[in-house]
């Protein structure tokens, strides 16, 4: 099939990607000049009684939970939509930070539905690419051509209806899932049209392996991320100094700052120096050692990008002050990236420590390990003329106990008029469980808290029927006998 892009946004429950819900999916494809070749699609996703949505988000939208029981399809019926109709080979599918948002929202809805998490969006030649970090490269590098807007106190933003106001562009609603889709296309068309050899060679760079050539070329090299500061737009230069131990990673060293320093300490201190502390003092500089994922299509160019004095003096930096440090670093490299490889996996080792507790639902333990090969096809074959006896027969077939478990929720979100008596009783066991445990710090009780005091902050029309949307919802999952 022909290539093409799959432009496509979500409006959810909340943030947190794992125990939040996508409650509007929509999505454009263009062909890879982005004109469209299709109707748009714009998809409403029911809510199960298992998920409160968190009022605020509910207020940004204004898609309340009634509204998707009544229009929407369940997750189930979703999925199937999106593998018959979105997910096709050569597709590349791009968003507005869909790669910290959207793109892992839509990992957590393959697995919680029994589908592979991953393959949708790197099978039969499908990728992915984001479009924001390719705004913040743009305004770094090539800024000519553009509208670049700032706020109040003149502070670079790179939002998208700021990016749409300033340059004149459509975007009807904000928030909106379908509309920010238009204005994410809008925006792309923008960068391509002021900057084309940018525009083009950043999306070459989607491919992983294309952004490791660049990197292993042991030279230096410019990175644009939001966790650099907005004053130097972002971005850096940067060169390796080791492979990290997770796949498809590298770290990589901010040419900014002198590396002499660091070179000399321990591994307990680096531990210290680069581990986040909320006690840290506001001028201690931490470890200037980013990691690089390639599979996320980073926004990284060559040094010569930046060989105009302008341009460096936008970003405050120097060629001269890189070859610098990049000289003292190469001298004591291999020692260094040692050092820096046993501090990563104790901050590793941590990290899984703290997650442990307390432990995860099943919901929420998508990173526990890949699948096996026969539990993969056992999901394809789910998948196939799919009915709920079907459900029960292969679930008693898995080997891991994540699908196992999965399974029986699964069969309850989708299925719910097919549960037998013991399905529905394990069933209402779970939703007593999960809204009603812990009494006035419960989850229901912590919604309806919530909605009370939004309502004293939120006194506009609009807010009044959605928080009233919101409580009768909450209402409508307390069982009767509760009440009585």
């Amino acid at each position: 099939m022909s290539a093409s892009l799959f432009f496509y946004d979500l409006e959810t429950s909340g943030l947190p990607s794992a125990t939040s819900r996508i409650m509007q999916f929509a999505g454009q494809r263009t062909d890879l000049d982005l004109n469209p070749i299709e109707p748009p699609i714009n998809q409403l996703i029911r809510l199960n009684p298992d998920i409160l949505p968190d009022p605020t988000a509910v207020l940004i939208h204004g898609i309340s939970p009634q509204q998707t029981i009544l229009e929407g399809l369940t997750e189930a019926e979703f999925l199937k939509l999106f593998y018959a109709e979105i997910v096709r080979p050569s597709t590349t599918f791009i968003g507005f930070n869909n790669c910290r948002f959207d793109d892992e929202f839509m990992r957590f809805l393959n697995y919680r539905n029994l589908y592979d998490p991953y393959s949708w969006s790197y099978a039969n030649n499908c990728s992915r690419w984001d479009i924001l970090d390719i705004v913040r490269a743009t305004r770094a590098l090539r800024p000519d051509g553009i509208n670049w807007p700032v706020d109040n106190n003149g502070k670079k933003i790179n939002k998208l209806e700021a990016l749409t106001a300033a340059n004149g562009l459509k975007h009807e609603a904000a928030h909106d899932a379908l509309s920010d889709v238009q204005a994410t296309i809008e925006v792309a068309q923008l960068i391509k049209t002021s900057q084309p050899k940018l525009y083009d060679y950043f999306f070459n760079l989607r491919l992983k392996e294309n952004a490791l050539k660049l990197v292993n070329t042991n030279q230096p090299f410019i990175y644009t991320s939001y966790h650099y500061p907005e004053s130097q737009y972002h971005t850096t230069a940067v060169i390796k100094v080791a492979d990290h131990p997770s796949k498809n990673c590298v770290m990589v060293y901010d040419l900014r700052f002198d590396p002499t320093s660091w070179l000399n300490l321990t591994v307990d201190q680096l531990v210290n120096s680069w581990q986040f502390r909320k006690d840290r003092p506001i001028d201690d500089i931490v470890l200037p050692v980013k990691t690089i994922r390639l599979n996320r299509f980073p926004a990284i160019a060559p040094i010569g990008v930046i060989g105009d004095n302008t341009i460096q003096a936008r970003l405050e930096i120097s060629l001269k002050t890189i070859i610098k440090h990049q000289t003292i670093l190469n001298l004591n490299k291999t020692e260094f990236a040692k050092k820096l490889t046993q501090a990563v996996k104790i901050l590793n080792n941590q990290q899984q420590l703290s997650q442990q507790l307390p432990s995860l639902s099943v919901d929420e333990r998508m990173y526990d390990g890949f699948y096996s090969n026969q539990d993969r096809n056992l999901i394809l074959e789910l998948h196939q003329n799919e009915t709920a006896q079907k459900i029960r027969l292969i679930s008693n077939k898995f080997k891991d106990e994540r699908l196992i478990q999965l399974s029986s929720l699964y069969l309850a979100r989708n299925y719910p008029d097919q549960l037998v008596i013991d399905e529905r009783v394990s069933w209402d066991k779970y939703l007593q469980q999960r809204l009603f445990t812990g009494g006035e710090k419960s989850l229901l009780a912590l919604y309806f808290n919530s909605i009370q005091q939004l309502a004293t902050e939120h006194t506009d029309a609009r807010s009044k029927i959605l928080l009233e949307d919101l409580k009768l919802y909450g209402e409508s999952l307390i069982p009767s006998d509760i009440n009585e």
